[in-house]
């Protein structure tokens, strides 16, 4: 939507009872948590952002050295905006998030991808909002993930919650299951109280994590991450992480789902995030044979789509090799003769893991 000129107002009451009229907005469109703070960050988050980037942890995920300088200062992306409200949206499972890793035979899919892709629920419904806002003459900006915005940052210090130990945010109320978006506006508002810090002594999702992904608390190497390893690598996965990756096909929910302030997570209540039944925990050995089209077809409207047929049956490969299923050993020899090197390379791997090779790669 349109910027307005920057217009400075007094935080009057006026501009309060504002506060509370976008809050009940955001409530009535399913936004569990709504928070408001300046359109700034202070500059250490900058230090941390160039220090982590300067260590290569984001991978091959080249867009976050992008366009540095708008993700770590508000108003480098937007210079009219004033006030930035951050917004939450629930979606704490009904069902035990770990539970499939117990069962070889079945691919794991991280929670937030067993239906629909929620950058498209959230961004219409922060749409929804931000026409509230600007009927009353201001401008405003919509953002879900995909721009240079640093969410977790802003999130805490609007209040919804703080970055835990795992780098997630979290938040007393809804443990670690958010979703984040944010409105840029030219509004001025009086900005709310950051949230402090509530992780403790408390390591269970660095412990957790089955990567050692976590070079520090606080600090997460994503060249390590099962979920940056699943979905944003492009190429091989590096053997030394194949074993440990079990069989998760798409993302990792470890480090969230062990976290102590999940208990007082209410279960999502969006129904187009609740998991279809195909994608709870969907078998291998039907993924396995998915060629493209099958691809598109099964996953038309998931945020699984965006990493393609080649991507996800790599995945897959991977967890038939760690399932140690022999009956899925047919399966697996298709595979490794794919016309995608990657995947053949994958399925190669596998085939030796099947055959109890000590001496092959991933023993």
């Amino acid at each position: 939507m349109p910027g307005y000129p920057t217009r400075a107002c007094p935080l009057t009451v006026a501009a309060v009872d504002l506060k509370t009229q976008i809050a009940a907005k955001a409530a009535e469109l399913g936004f569990a948590s709504t928070g408001f703070t300046r359109a700034s960050l202070p500059p250490e988050r900058f230090a941390q952002l160039q220090d982590f980037l300067a260590q290569g942890q984001h991978g091959n995920m080249g867009w976050m050295a992008e366009r540095v300088a708008q993700r770590a200062h508000p108003q480098a992306l937007w210079p009219e905006a004033l006030t930035v409200i951050s917004l939450g949206f629930s979606y704490a499972p009904a069902e035990d998030a770990l539970a499939n890793l117990v069962r070889p035979e079945v691919g794991n899919i991280s929670v937030y991808a067993r239906n629909r892709d929620y950058h498209n629920i959230i961004k219409g419904k922060l749409k929804h909002l931000a026409q509230f806002i600007a009927a009353r003459g201001e401008g405003v900006k919509v953002f879900v993930d995909t721009a240079p915005v640093m969410e977790k940052p802003l999130a805490e210090q609007a209040g919804l919650g703080w970055q835990g130990k795992h780098t997630n945010l979290v938040s007393r109320r809804h443990g670690s299951w958010l979703f984040l978006g944010e409105i840029y506006t030219t509004l001025d508002l009086a900005p709310d109280a950051p949230e402090r810090d509530h992780c403790g002594s408390c390591t269970a999702c660095q412990t957790a994590c089955p990567t050692q992904a976590f070079p520090a608390p606080y600090k997460l190497d994503a060249r390590r991450c099962i979920s940056y390893l699943t979905i944003e690598h492009d190429g091989p996965i590096p053997e030394e992480f194949r074993t440990a990756i079990g069989n998760r096909i798409y993302g990792c929910d470890d480090c969230l789902a062990v976290c102590p302030w999940n208990k007082f997570a209410q279960v999502g209540r969006e129904l187009k995030l609740v998991a279809r039944e195909d994608l709870t925990a969907p078998f291998l050995a039907d993924l396995a044979m998915l060629d493209d089209a099958g691809f598109r077809r099964k996953f038309a409207g998931s945020p699984i789509k965006r990493i393609g047929r080649s991507r996800l049956v790599r995945n897959v490969a991977i967890a038939i090799g760690n399932s140690g299923d022999m009956s899925l050993l047919t399966r697996v020899l298709q595979l490794a003769a794919d016309v995608d090197e990657v995947v053949a390379e994958a399925a190669s791997w596998a085939l030796t893991r099947l055959r109890g090779n000590p001496a092959g790669p991933g023993s």
